[in-house]
Order: structure tokens, then C-alpha cells, then sequence
């Protein structure tokens, strides 16, 4: 077990009569009534019931509550803060708990309280519905992600009890989730701590040498990190300006993706501590920059001016980067209320005291979240919907004006066709071409800062399924998505319908008058399908056999007349495409008729979990469920279909892996060793060597994926691996 983290804020036990002392400070003696109250029900509520670590399980909600205390919330949030697993994990109900502290109260509990009864198909789809309901809930009121965010604070303060596993999903969680939407709300301290802490159990190697590094540079540098600091703010009051002069230490994880990006060393990153300069009006922000670029030489090209145009966080300050004897340093420039937003984020701007309502600068991280939910409401596929989530979450934003020159605030790596839809969907539909700066460019081209964008439109011009390849943000990638799924709706139904029309012809059956009695729709529910429409649009894409869906409606008669054609020649076709080594099959929804292969992307095996894409005239592609490319494939439901291996015994099938490696000595003789233990037979094996380290790639038998489990596990393992991963399917 390794040791708990010691460069974050302590995770030390607090106690009620700590908290209650700490919201007395700012808070009537009503509010520390309240506080009291929920701490004796979650006292009493948690009786009996301990954390990993032994101690009573009451240390968290206070530990929690203390957090909320320290980001200056109303009393109301600090008692979700006490109570927030009453509900899941301990036998008080909503209607006890409204009963004693209100419907609002309540309300703000159940919003907090995690999922914890609901049947999932899988985690993936359990994180995704997590993270819909933190959504939707914190939308109606930000207190319940302001909970939230200090539980997973604290958690990941404590997360060295837990065992490996559980450490690294929780803090890939955090780090892809949690310290984006930190950071989106403004609050850059809990960002970081959030951001380090998960880098510490995901790369922990690179933590601890990193950090120190860090430490030691800090140690060498606190003379003259203080003289500096001392320097500027005499500079600064030879000008009558008033103002404090402190500094900040740049995060680790930020840092190492510094270092990995530019492939340099912690000597050669000259941004590790920043100093700031906080004075009281924007009129002097602005007289110091001048100050201080006359006693300093300025770096081109390196100066950003967030007080006239604001992150979406509510972020504002001057950064200038300077050049004193030959070496870089930051300033960052602002105001006392700028610096306490920079640091505390929406919790800085805190005004649900009674009475008092959120001003339109305020809210705006709040209309970032209401969008996010209104861009989501419809997306079903929890892959698709993490994946446009995390593309929401990273903050990093370019500013482009309009011809007429508004400012338009966008995601980095924004292209124009992103800008259409920014502007309006209608705009985005007709998008023919763009200009960026009175340039034609490509639709695909990054904005950059400064960009004045005007979009050409046609009337013939409708979106294609290659822009979901130029659309980078989720708000002109789910209308595109939406346009392509109606477009393919239409389409494939009259494909059906005509096919459906020749093979009732045979019959003297008559489709139209099929939909319009019903009849079609009650076949329909049979096959989990809402409508007679939607049983004609499978038939479009391929998904439903037409005759299938006659022998439904015939006559016995009929059936056994029809059962006397000549049987399908799937199950061979089937066979070839998959690449058995001895017979076997595949069943695409218990049907006969259609041709199967194995998608070569990613090569799925047998036992690995599949799904079926229904190709235009090839039959149906079988993916793995994590394949790269589904997100690209399945932009609609309709191209999907269910598959489910039924391989023969004894088969086995071809799979690709790379192996990266160090340079040792006995390596790929041991390597192969390992394989032949393991039950495989290895076709080809190539390797490709450079100073230190090379990758080995081999191409294996494997009978299912609990075989090639065993095989990665057992190559892993070996001194000398680094990473095992799965390449193109030969």
C-alpha cells in the first residue's frame, strides 16, 4: 500500500466541534443549529459502519462538510455536505429526511446521492448514467456538484486505503471528469490538487520523481524567488501603485504534460513558479503592465490579456512572461476580487443567501452547464456520451470574431464548421465553404486566435457523414449526427418499402394496407420495434430479412411451402469472413441470410464483447465494443445490430499484438517462451529495436478471449515490458 499523499492539504479527522467553530465565523446561530442537527443524524445514521482505513465512517461526511466550510458555502450545503450517503447507505428514507430539515434540503440530498440500486449492462454504461444524473442535477441547483466535487476531494485525499485496482479507475475517473469540471467552474485549486492526485496513482513513478525535482528547484530558488517578489513590489510603489506580490508553484500533473509535449526536462520549463501581482483596480492592472515591461524586457508573442476577454470560467488577469539575465518568468496580473475567483471559481461568487440572485457574469459557467445537458439530452450510447462530455470539459478556448465583429468564444481546435453551427444550425446545414480572414480555406482548418470567420452557404450544400471527421465540437457533431440519422431514416425506408412490396407481390399481400390497419406495427413489437415504420426501415438497412417478415404473416400453408427453398449458404460465408481454422458460425439476431465479417480495426475474438455494424452492400461488420472506430460508424441506433460469437470447439483465430519493450538481452527469446507456455502458436513475429527500448509485434493463435487474457497477462509479466497492445487483425 503506498504511503498518503503529503503535498496536498491534510486529510487529517476533523471533529464537530472544529466544523461547528468554522461556521459560526460566517454564519448565524440558526445556521449552526442546522449543521449541528444533520451532523447527530449522520452520527447516528452511520452508527456502526467504518471506511477502509478502520475509522468511523462519520470522519468522511465531516471531513466533507469542512471542505465546504473552507469554500466559504451556505449552511444549507455544508449539511448535504454531513448527510450526503444518508440516503444510499443507511437506512433513513427521503421522507424522514424532508420531515426533519425541508424539501429543499432533501431535495439537494437525493441530487448528491450516487446510484447505487439501478441494473447496468455494463460500467461503462454506469459511469455514463453517473455522470447524466450529476448533470442534470447541478444544472437545477450547482450546490449538488459543489458536494460532489468535495467528496471526491476527499476521497482522493484517502484513496491510499483502497486496493490497486479500485485506486486507478477512481482517479482515471477524476482526472478525466472531476478536475476538467473544476476547472470549467473557475476553481483552479481544486483543479490542481485534484489533477496531481489522481497523476499519482495513475503514473507513479513519474510523480514521485517529479515531484522531487520540483521540490528541490523550489528549495534552490526560495532566495530568490522572495527577492524577486520583493523587487517588484518596490518597482511597483516607486509608481504609487498599491498592490501585494505572491507567487505560484504550477501543478505536477500540468507540468509533466509540459515536459511530454515539448520532450524537455524541468530545467527547461521556466513557468514553474509564477508570480502575481494583485492590486486593486483594472486601471492599475493595466498601469502595471506597463511598469513592469519598462524594468523588464517583454517576450514577444507572449502576452494575453483575460481582463477584456475573460476565460468562460469567469477567469481574468494579465499574463506577460519576462526576461531577466537570460532567463524566462511569468507574471500574472489582477485585482483582489479577480485573484479570489481565479482561486475559488463559481464558489467565489457564492449568493444563496436569502434574497440574493446570481448577476449575469456569474451565471455564466452555469449556462455552459445548461447547454452541456440540453446537447446530451438525446444521446443514448454511454460512449458516445463520456466521450462528448470530456470534449466539453477540456477548457482550452480560442476567440474568432464575426464579420461584424462579435467575439465568439470556442474550443480549441474548433474548425469553421464548427463556427456554422456555432452560429446557427440552419447556417451549419447549407454550409458550402468558409472564410478566414478574407481567405477561402478548407471547412477541416483549426481556428486560431484572432480569426475573423465568415461561413459561405448554398442551398444545395447538406451535411455529409465526413463531417462528423471535421466537427470537433459536440454541439455541431450531435446536429450533424441528428441530420444524417433523419436523412438515413427517409432513405432506408423507402429501400424497404420497395423490397418489402416485391416480396409480399409473391404473396398477394398488400404493404400499405399492412401499415395503416396496424398489422405491421404488431409484428413489429414482436421484434422490439415501436412501429410498422421502423420494421421497414430495418428491412432498408439490412437488419431484417423481408422474408422473414412474410413467413410472419402467411398461413402454415405457406410456411411449409416456403420452408422447402433451397437453405442459405451463410454459415460458410460466415466461417471464411471470421478466418476460423475449423467450422463454426456467428448469429446476427437469430437470422439466416447475412453475410458476417470480422471487422479488421481491431479484430474482435471469441468471448470479447461484440457488435454488429450493418455495412452498405458487405453484410455485417463485427467490432469489438471498445473499437476506435464504432464512435465514427454508429453516429445513428439503426446501423447497429446485435451479434453473438457461437465459435465451434477447437477453433482458433489469428490476432495481432504489440509488444513495446526495453533493449535486453534474452527478451524475445523469452517472449516467444512465454507464448508457446501459454498455448498459442506464434505465425510471425517482427521486431524493430532503437537505443533502449524497441517494439516487438507478433501475430498469435488465440481460441477466445479468456486465452488471450492469459497470453497478455503472462507477456506482461516479463522483465522488460512495458506495454501490451492490440494491433490491426492480420
Amino acid at each position: 500500500m503506498p504511503a498518503p499523499i503529503t503535498s496536498h492539504a491534510s486529510a487529517e479527522p476533523v471533529g464537530i466541534g472544529e466544523l461547528l467553530a468554522l461556521v459560526a465565523q460566517g454564519h448565524s446561530e440558526a445556521d449552526v443549529d442546522l449543521v449541528r442537527r444533520a451532523y447527530e443524524l449522520a452520527l447516528s445514521a452511520h452508527e456502526g459502519q467504518a471506511r477502509k482505513s478502520g475509522a468511523p465512517y462519520v470522519e468522511h461526511p465531516l471531513a466533507v462538510a469542512a471542505i465546504l466550510c473552507e469554500w466559504h458555502l451556505d449552511a444549507a450545503s455544508i449539511a448535504v455536505g454531513l448527510l450526503h450517503d444518508v440516503l444510499e447507505d443507511t437506512d433513513v428514507d427521503a421522507e424522514q429526511m424532508t420531515a426533519e430539515f425541508g424539501a429543499e434540503l432533501a431535495k439537494l440530498v437525493a441530487g448528491v446521492t450516487k446510484i447505487g440500486q439501478m441494473e447496468f449492462n455494463s460500467r461503462l454504461q454506469e459511469q455514463a448514467d453517473n455522470f447524466r444524473k450529476l448533470l442534470l442535477a447541478m444544472v437545477d441547483d450547482v450546490r449538488v456538484l459543489l458536494v460532489k466535487l468535495a467528496d471526491r476531494l476527499h476521497n482522493m485525499r484517502t484513496l491510499h486505503w483502497l486496493p490497486d485496482a479500485k485506486r486507478r479507475r477512481i482517479a482515471r475517473e477524476t482526472q478525466d471528469i472531476y478536475a476538467p469540471l473544476a476547472h470549467r467552474l473557475g476553481m483552479w485549486r481544486l483543479h490542481t490538487e485534484l489533477e496531481d492526485l489522481a497523476f499519482r496513482y495513475l503514473e507513479p513513478e513519474a510523480f514521485e520523481q517529479l515531484e522531487a525535482a520540483v521540490q528541490e528547484r523550489l528549495r534552490q530558488a526560495r532566495e530568490t524567488t522572495a527577492e524577486k517578489e520583493a523587487r517588484i513590489e518596490a518597482t511597483m510603489a516607486e509608481h504609487d501603485i498599491p498592490c501585494r506580490v505572491t507567487h505560484r508553484v504550477k501543478g505536477l500533473l500540468s507540468l509533466y504534460r509540459k515536459m511530454q509535449k515539448r520532450h524537455v526536462d524541468l530545467a527547461q520549463v521556466y513557468d514553474v513558479v509564477a508570480y502575481r501581482v494583485i492590486t486593486d483596480s483594472v486601471r492599475n492592472c493595466y498601469a502595471a503592465l506597463g511598469i513592469i515591461h519598462n524594468r523588464w524586457s517583454p517576450v514577444p508573442g507572449r502576452f494575453k490579456d483575460f481582463l477584456a476577454m475573460p476565460k468562460r470560467n469567469m477567469y481574468q488577469s494579465l499574463h506577460t512572461t519576462l526576461i531577466e539575465s537570460g532567463t524566462p518568468f511569468e507574471v500574472q496580473i489582477r485585482t483582489e476580487e479577480m485573484h479570489r475567483v481565479a482561486e475559488e471559481g463559481i464558489a467565489a461568487h457564492w449568493l444563496y443567501k436569502e434574497g440574493a440572485e446570481y448577476n449575469d457574469a456569474e451565471t455564466q459557467p452555469l449556462v455552459w452547464l445548461r447547454q452541456l445537458v440540453d446537447q446530451q439530452r438525446d444521446v443514448t450510447d454511454p460512449r458516445e456520451f463520456l466521450a462528448s462530455l470530456k470534449l466539453n470539459l477540456y477548457p482550452d478556448e480560442v476567440y474568432v470574431f464575426t464579420p461584424k465583429g462579435d467575439v465568439k468564444s470556442m474550443a480549441r481546435g474548433a474548425t469553421p464548421l464548427d463556427f456554422a453551427f456555432l452560429i446557427h444550425s440552419e447556417v451549419g446545414f447549407h454550409t458550402s465553404g468558409a472564410k478566414v480572414n478574407g481567405k477561402l480555406v478548407p471547412l477541416r482548418q483549426p481556428l486560431r486566435n484572432g480569426d475573423i470567420v465568415e461561413i459561405v452557404t448554398s442551398t444545395d450544400a447538406t451535411p455529409s457523414r465526413d463531417w462528423l471527421e471535421i466537427a470537433n465540437t459536440s454541439r455541431a457533431r450531435t446536429r450533424i449526427k441528428n441530420w444524417i440519422h433523419k436523412q438515413e431514416r427517409e432513405r432506408s425506408f423507402e429501400v424497404g418499402r420497395r423490397i418489402l412490396e416485391k416480396e409480399f407481390r409473391k404473396y398477394g399481400l398488400r404493404l400499405r394496407k399492412l401499415l395503416s390497419d396496424g398489422t405491421l406495427a404488431g409484428l413489429g413489437s414482436q421484434f422490439g420495434m415501436p412501429s410498422g415504420e421502423d420494421l421497414v426501415i430495418a428491412v432498408g438497412f439490412g437488419k431484417m430479412d423481408a422474408r422473414t417478415i412474410a413467413g410472419r404473416l402467411l398461413p402454415e400453408t405457406d410456411l411449409e411451402e416456403r420452408a422447402k427453398r433451397k437453405p442459405s449458404r451463410v454459415r460458410a460465408l460466415v466461417d471464411r469472413a471470421l478466418g476460423w481454422t475449423a467450422q463454426g458460425s456467428i448469429s446476427v439476431q437469430g437470422m439466416d441470410g447475412i453475410m458476417v465479417y470480422r471487422a479488421r480495426c481491431c479484430g474482435p475474438v471469441p468471448g470479447e464483447p461484440i457488435v454488429g455494424y450493418v455495412t452498405r452492400g458487405k453484410g455485417v461488420a463485427v467490432h469489438a465494443v471498445d473499437c476506435g472506430n464504432l464512435g465514427r460508424l454508429l453516429a445513428t441506433d439503426e446501423r447497429r445490430i446485435d451479434v453473438d460469437w457461437q465459435p465451434p470447439e477447437g477453433a482458433v483465430q489469428p490476432i495481432r499484438l504489440r509488444v513495446d519493450v526495453d533493449d535486453r538481452k534474452g527478451l524475445l527469446a523469452q517472449l516467444t517462451s512465454v507464448i508457446a507456455e501459454a498455448g498459442s502458436n506464434i505465425r510471425h513475429i517482427e521486431s524493430k529495436m532503437e537505443p533502449y527500448r524497441g517494439v516487438v509485434e507478433i501475430v498469435l493463435e488465440v481460441s477466445d478471449s479468456d486465452h488471450l487474457r492469459r497470453i497478455t497477462a503472462a507477456v506482461c509479466a516479463i522483465e522488460g515490458v512495458r506495454q501490451v497492445r492490440r494491433g490491426r487483425a492480420p
